[in-house]
């Protein structure tokens, strides 16, 4: 019996062509081209595997430039002794368990009490990391020297997002997804019919934060010079929670519609006025929140279902044969 259905295994073939043709750019451009494109596959990274724990749950966390920074110096500690590719495995482990830890504690809470408590997570693992690094260091930053240029971190980066649609595939087909859309639904519902919430809660913001500190192992080397600030940079979660809200959570790969233009405008206006992206991100915000509840992909899903409404009217279909 095949996995995949013909319509999943025709949108698997049209994912592999353009995972094919992305892995090309940088054999056409390695200059700016190239560096947006970097940005736009980490956000989609980013933005997917935070999709993949607050889409079906409905949980909206700040947290991922707690998981991201963890990462990032889990590359930066090491670099001088240990290989690349084990360091991003202690990333990824690292950040999995921090968020397991996160988790058990936080995930009981819900609403805004979640959003305010995953936004001061980073913060406080950013103050801890720095008191540590000076009390034991003696400085506040870390160099990373390795041989890898943006297009090793580009194809990288690929690579992970391929592993994170497959990983989301396969969880959303799972026992755990059907577990995560009832939660999302109606935690008490998922209670009464015999969901352990709980577990099923951690068990997906443990994938979603081993996810997000691989992608800032990876990154790590595009910095050179790694330092709290810009590992732990709450702008990224922001960034992250935006682009994410712009194209939508109803599906997996819904965000990107919002990480591609949103990473564009970003860079021509961070580029162009560098002392007001803070103010962009917060219309940005507060526009999608408002105009588009559901992103890009609820637009487009409603002109979907008018258009279907008008056919089978138009056909003579009664509402109820939809």
């Amino acid at each position: 019996m095949s996995l995949m259905n013909e319509k999943e295994q025709r949108i698997a073939a049209i994912a592999l062509m353009l995972f094919g043709a992305a892995a090309m750019i940088p054999f056409a451009d390695d200059g700016y081209y190239l560096s947006l494109c970097v940005n736009i596959v980490m956000y989609a990274v980013l933005c997917t595997a935070w999709t993949l724990f607050s889409g079906p749950t409905h949980y909206i966390s700040l947290a991922t430039a707690a998981f991201f920074g963890i990462g990032t110096y889990s590359v930066g500690l090491g670099i001088d002794t240990l290989p690349f590719p084990l360091l991003v495995a202690i990333a990824a482990v690292a950040s999995g368990v921090l968020a397991g830890l996160v988790g058990v504690a936080t995930l009981r809470l819900s609403g805004v009490y979640f959003v305010i408590f995953t936004l001061g997570l980073a913060e406080l693992v950013r103050q801890v990391v720095t008191w540590l690094q000076v009390k034991f260091l003696g400085s506040v930053g870390l160099y990373v020297f390795t041989d890898m240029t943006e297009k090793h971190i580009f194809w990288m980066l690929l690579a992970l997002a391929a592993v994170v649609y497959i990983t989301g595939w396969l969880v959303n087909r799972s026992r755990l997804g059907f577990a995560l859309r009832i939660i999302g639904n109606d935690e008490t519902v998922a209670r009464h019919v015999g969901i352990d919430v709980a577990r099923a809660k951690v068990i997906l913001f443990m994938i979603s934060g081993a996810f997000i500190g691989i992608t800032g192992a990876i990154l790590a080397p595009r910095f050179a010079y790694v330092e709290p600030p810009s590992a732990f940079n709450p702008v990224i979660s922001f960034q992250v929670v935006i682009m994410a809200l712009l194209g939508g959570t109803g599906r997996l790969w819904a965000p990107l519609l919002g990480v591609i233009p949103f990473t564009i405008l970003f860079d021509r206006i961070s580029a162009s006025f560098p002392n007001h992206t803070s103010l962009l991100i917060g219309v940005a915000f507060m526009a999608i929140v408002y105009f588009l509840p559901r992103g890009v992909m609820g637009l487009i899903d409603d002109f979907r279902a008018r258009h279907a409404k008008s056919r089978h009217a138009a056909a003579g279909v009664p509402e109820a044969a939809e």
